[in-house]
């Protein structure tokens, strides 16, 4: 029998030296390499997509957002390698892959408007600007680490994974409208059996080799390829891309012109950046808790810079705001390989895709049906370490489930109703629309309130805050394990101060 009255005792993780900590394990050339293509294949829609919606809102023509995606990957495998390895003061060290930014697009497409031409670059000139200010800020950022304990890490990474599952389906279902000839119109393919059909073989395959034991940790990786190999027999992607792209072009500098400086833009973007630093530390404390290593407020410096300064010169290569990826905290959750040198060879195949287009081209020919069904198992991977994490708080005599269950139900707001914050203030949609930045925001508000600046707990808490999931009195429970039952007349409640029973159970 457990013994429920022996307390538990909270272990921290130890400050390990740089060698011996989980991530600093070193596998062969060809696992490390394997592992890194896997990292590559879980991110390669995300980071594509962001140059894709902001040319195409930019009036880019084909090659010119060609080389906006290069670019994104040019620049989100140099920032991989600076989070991962690291140098003196600038980055975490952690498996963490870095990619452009979606809590940016929608700043980005305001800035652009209708300006053919300037709007790109004034867009450039306040990312430059507005990351130069969230790296000098960086330091009050890392002490906020010591207010994200488990029951605020917990609701953060369960809402991470969570918000993730709209990009699954929209990667498997795809735009309900397409342009043609310059007009909406209705999608066709939009959801069709062919392309959920195929999503749904990927998650099968994935979930099948997952149960192979010397196949689990490439699971991911085989059912992108053999989805899309499927998907090639089936004519729903092609080789074209492969054939017709340039085999070699560096990153021209400010291919489109200078950054142009604007205070209302900066500002827009500032608040952006905000989100992106708030975002950026739930993913460092999450991929911590995933490999379980220590992850102090020196490390959320230094990955936090990491991140200001991969967004300071993204503009330079024309790219946009990077930040670290949480479907590939997913992966390393999934694949168990907490191995910082494995993403590093992601991010150096990232650079090594950005300077070849032809290359790049083809990883870009994987259906998003296929990514999105490996993206279901990825994205509830985040989720369920979420749930890991919010098992190991105390809920007892305390008020941590409201903290919980506000904090999951605030950030899921904008993933079920896009719309729900349109009314107020553009400032206040920017930070808002995000559900992580709302969790993160709701979570650490509501811990100040109960856990830290009102540190007493009320003498009989709500119910909701206080109870277990079945509401057994500690009296009930003594007559239970005395193997005694519950009636009007089987127990008397009363129980001494020192414990014992003023009348013993009914014998049954």
């Amino acid at each position: 029998m457990i013994d429920t009255d022996t307390p538990v005792k909270e272990v921290e993780l130890p400050d390990l030296p740089v060698g011996s900590r989980p991530e600093d394990e070193k596998l062969g050339i060809g696992p490390t390499i394997g592992y890194g293509v896997q990292h590559i294949l879980a991110m390669f829609g995300g980071v594509i997509a962001v140059p894709l919606i902001v040319g195409g809102a930019a009036g880019l023509d084909t090659a010119e957002k060609a080389l906006l995606v290069a670019c994104g990957l040019f620049v989100s495998g140099v920032s991989t390698l600076l989070q991962t390895l690291g140098v003196r003061f600038f980055g975490a060290q952690l498996p963490l892959v870095q990619g452009t930014s979606f809590a940016a697009v929608s700043t980005i497409l305001a800035i652009i408007g209708d300006r053919a031409g300037v709007g790109l670059q004034s867009a450039y000139g306040a990312v430059i600007a507005a990351a130069a200010i969230g790296l000098i800020i960086t330091p009050f950022f890392a002490r906020i680490v010591r207010f994200f304990p488990a029951v605020v890490t917990g609701s953060i990474i369960t809402v991470i994974g969570l918000s993730l599952m709209p990009v699954a389906a929209g990667w498997i279902t795809g735009n309900a409208t397409i342009t043609v000839n310059g007009e909406s119109v209705e999608n066709p393919n939009f959801a069709s059996l062919a392309s959920v059909g195929l999503a749904l073989f990927t998650f099968a395959v994935v979930i099948v080799l997952s149960k192979i034991e010397v196949l689990s940790r490439m699971a991911v990786l085989l059912g992108l390829a053999i989805g899309t190999i499927v998907a090639l027999f089936t004519g729903q992607t092609s080789l074209a891309p492969v054939a017709s792209a340039a085999p070699f072009a560096f990153p021209q500098p400010f291919a489109f012109g200078g950054p142009i400086f604007e205070i209302g833009a900066i500002i827009s973007m500032f608040i952006v950046i905000l989100v992106i630093m708030v975002e950026t530390t739930a993913d460092l404390l999450a991929v911590g808790e995933v490999v379980g290593t220590k992850v102090d407020s020196r490390r959320v410096g230094d990955g936090l810079r990491a991140d200001m300064a991969s967004s300071m010169i993204a503009p330079i290569f024309n790219s946009f705001p990077a930040t670290a990826f949480a479907q590939n905290v997913g992966l390393v959750a999934l694949s168990g390989i907490k191995s910082r040198f494995a993403v590093a060879a992601g991010g150096g195949l990232l650079i090594v895709l950005g300077l070849s287009p032809m290359a790049a081209a083809l990883f870009s020919i994987i259906p998003g049906p296929v990514l999105g069904g490996a993206g279901i198992v990825l994205f509830g991977t985040v989720a369920a370490s979420g749930v890991r994490t919010l098992s190991k708080v105390n809920y007892a005599g305390n008020n941590n489930l409201v903290i919980v269950a506000a904090s999951v139900g605030f950030g899921l707001i904008p993933v079920v109703s896009s719309s729900f914050w349109h009314s107020f203030p553009d400032w206040f949609v920017t930070i808002f629309h995000s559900g992580i930045s709302s969790a993160a925001i709701m979570s650490v508000i509501l811990n100040l309130f109960f856990n830290v600046f009102l540190p007493g707990t009320p003498d009989e808490p709500l119910d909701l805050a206080a109870a277990p999931a079945l509401q057994v009195q500690e009296n009930e429970a003594r007559v239970l394990e005395s193997g005694g039952t519950l009636g009007p007349d089987s127990y008397e409640p009363d129980i001494h101060i020192d414990g014992t029973r003023a009348k013993e159970p009914s014998e049954h």
